[in-house]
């Protein structure tokens, strides 16, 4: 699941991470499937934060190569 998670953009991730969270809050998985959904729900997780900081370092790019918070620009 990890390569291919890598493959999705951000809004998918993210969908797929919703769509864990509804399943697991309804009630009706055993113990195992539980686990096993909280597994890729951190993996997913991981990527999106990966993601999210990425787009912040890309904002924090300036023309002149210097670092600064996206704010300030």
């Amino acid at each position: 699941m990890k390569k291919a998670q890598e493959e999705l953009r951000f809004e998918e991730k993210l969908a797929l991470l919703e769509n864990l969270t509804e399943q697991m809050e309804e009630g009706k998985l055993g113990l195992e499937e539980l686990l096993k959904l909280y597994e890729q729900g951190i993996l997913l997780s991981e990527g999106l934060k990966k993601d999210l900081d990425k787009a912040q370092a890309t904002l924090m790019e300036l023309k002149d190569g210097k670092l600064s918070p996206a704010g300030d620009v």
